[in-house]
């Protein structure tokens, strides 16, 4: 064994990253896929352009690089963690395209749980809010809209999959129909204490369990099964952990109280907690970070924020502000500041801390003086406002004062955003070495199955320091500027009927 794969399914595109025993890239490859918008408000995925695009990635990296399939010694899969699809067992097909995270179809649904069960009743089992942003809700959604979706499930011919199990179930040829601890505590069917798919928790939604996935350890000794397709035919796949879970064990916070921020198409802010699940009281998501073979689970606490990079690319496609998405820092940084303008990009409502899915986004704040780089800047100042909110909600959860954040995803490319970052928080913001944390914690979990890497000690070792920015803003500014945000947050609730 040189290498360990990982296959990151996310939001926007997959690719295909090789990794070497010190965890530095070997190979990578990247593919987007179409972001389908049926109506305002629905977000969906075709399942078998991603499959395809999977092959296709996969494909590259390996004939880029020259490594051969002997060389792999596992497969580790992250993923987009509650975008929802159910597929026909016999031919293999979706029944419906998949249904995004980011969707708010579910709203009435939503609202109608809640009446009936209440939230603590769900939030007690599951460690989350009653949202449209995972999984249960969705599936209810398809097995009522859909035709025929009900009747395959009453068939046993229906499968429901997170896209961990969906790209499982393809790789091992409809062997394995598995997913894991982490991407299970996301669908608001999974008892986070008891380890199990709640039994009163199907019946609340109207999910029959035939249809859902077995749940196994992260990282699996012994693997989910092998891949049956060329060019990794024969490789074992052993390693499953949804996106920003990967991203935590790929940043190594292995502690209880260490922290890391993803700043992708969403923004994702985990705490490790350890074997403790800690109730949050102030708007976070208890959720479960890993378990490592026959390990007992590790929590962790979670500030989800639902646009974050999708709103530069917003900024690019719908509003054409810019050409491209670093263009927009080139933009920005003609303004020493924003101008007295803030946007809330709460286009599906907002996340964490608040959960208000009647919020709608908004740019408040325009006077004359106010131009497209005042624009622009506000667009970036948007994700640190929103990780700050979490930042607070955590320190306050935990009773843990974090000393400096570590960071990972396409936004760090920002010098700009960062400094805003680390001088809104006022503490040290830190990136690593590695940028593809997402995709190395997943191999990381692929890589522990098979011995690749002894244990969690040869994982930190990997670990390194790229960059570092430290605050410099003065508290009288920074109260101010937050001050605006806090107005900004609450011009946008109340928007949606």
């Amino acid at each position: 064994m040189k290498y360990m794969g990982a296959i990151d399914q996310g939001t926007t595109s997959t690719r295909f990253v090789l990794f070497d025993s010190e965890g530095r890239v070997k190979a990578s490859a990247q593919k987007e896929h179409r972001q389908i918008y049926p109506q305002p408000g629905w977000v969906e995925h075709d399942p078998l352009e991603i499959w395809a695009n999977t092959q296709e990635v996969i494909q590259r990296a390996l004939l880029q690089s020259g490594v051969q399939t002997r060389e792999i010694g596992g497969i580790g899969i992250t993923n987009q963690r509650e975008t929802t699809m159910l597929w026909d067992r016999t031919t293999g097909k979706p029944l419906y395209n998949a249904i995004v995270w980011q969707d708010t179809r579910t709203a009435d649904l939503c609202t109608e749980l809640e009446a009936r069960c209440g939230m603590d009743s769900i939030r007690s089992r599951t460690g989350l809010p009653i949202s449209t942003y995972f999984s249960g809700p969705k599936l209810r959604w398809i097995l009522s809209n859909v035709p025929g979706a009900a009747q395959a499930a009453r068939e046993g011919r229906a499968l429901f999959g997170t896209m961990d199990t969906w790209i499982i179930w393809n790789l091992t040829g409809g062997r394995a129909h598995v997913t894991d601890p982490s991407n299970a505590s996301r669908t608001m069917l999974y008892n986070i204490h008891r380890l199990e798919w709640d039994e009163r928790l199907l019946a609340d939604q109207g999910i029959p369990a035939s249809i859902l996935p077995s749940v196994r350890p992260s990282s699996a000794p012994g693997g989910y099964g092998t891949v049956q397709v060329a060019p990794l035919k024969g490789v074992p796949v052993c390693g499953d952990l949804g996106d920003q879970q990967a991203a935590l064990f790929g940043q190594a916070c292995f502690e209880p109280g260490e922290a890391k921020n993803t700043y992708g198409t969403g923004c994702f802010l985990l705490m490790n907690t350890g074997e403790k699940a800690v109730p949050s009281r102030h708007g976070l998501l208890t959720t479960i970070a890993y378990q490592m073979g026959d390990r007992p689970v590790c929590y962790a606490l979670e500030g989800s924020i639902a646009i974050a990079g999708s709103l530069v690319q917003w900024a690019r496609d719908k509003m054409e502000l810019v050409t491209s998405a670093a263009e927009i820092n080139v933009l920005a940084a003609r303004v020493p500041d924003n101008g007295g303008v803030y946007v809330v990009p709460a286009f599906s409502g907002l996340f964490a801390p608040h959960w208000r899915k009647d919020a709608r986004g908004i740019i408040a704040g325009l006077t004359h003086f106010a131009g497209r780089a005042h624009i622009a800047r506000a667009i970036l100042e948007a994700t640190a406002y929103q990780t700050r909110d979490i930042f607070q909600a955590m320190a306050e959860d935990s009773r843990v004062s974090l000393k400096a954040l570590k960071v990972d995803g396409g936004m760090t490319a920002s010098s700009l955003l960062m400094q805003f970052q680390a001088d809104i928080l006022g503490v040290p913001v830190i990136q690593p070495v590695v940028a593809e944390t997402t995709s190395l914690g997943a191999a990381y979990a692929a890589g522990l199955a098979v011995g690749f890497w002894k244990d969690e000690a040869s994982l930190r070792a990997n670990w390194a320091k790229a960059a570092e920015w430290r605050p410099s803003m003065d508290t009288a500014t920074r109260e101010r500027l937050c001050a605006g945000w806090q107005k900004a947050i609450e011009r946008s609730l109340g928007w949606e009927e």
